[in-house]
């Protein structure tokens, strides 16, 4: 479900795998990326967004956000957070 929902709000990124996880790379720059709870054995999942992302909010911002579920708030914020990165 994230690999659509990212697909749709950001249709010029190409889907690749990164270290073994999935990512998505705009001109074969990785912007995002999914770390899966399960292979790392913790309690959350991460989507992280590289230095190629353009999330800059002053001289501090996350890049980085745990994930434990996925319901339509958390599909809301992704959808946001991926334009943002890819504008």
């Amino acid at each position: 479900r994230l690999h659509a929902i990212i697909k749709a709000s950001a249709p010029a990124l190409s889907p690749k795998t990164w270290y073994g996880m999935p990512a998505y790379a705009k001109d074969g720059k990785v912007v995002c990326f999914f770390q899966s709870a399960q292979k790392f054995k913790e309690r959350y999942a991460m989507l992280g967004f590289n230095d190629t992302s353009n999330l800059d909010e002053g001289v501090l911002w996350p890049v980085a956000f745990a994930l434990k579920e996925l319901t339509a708030t958390e599909e809301s914020r992704i959808i946001a957070l991926v334009k943002k990165a890819v504008s």
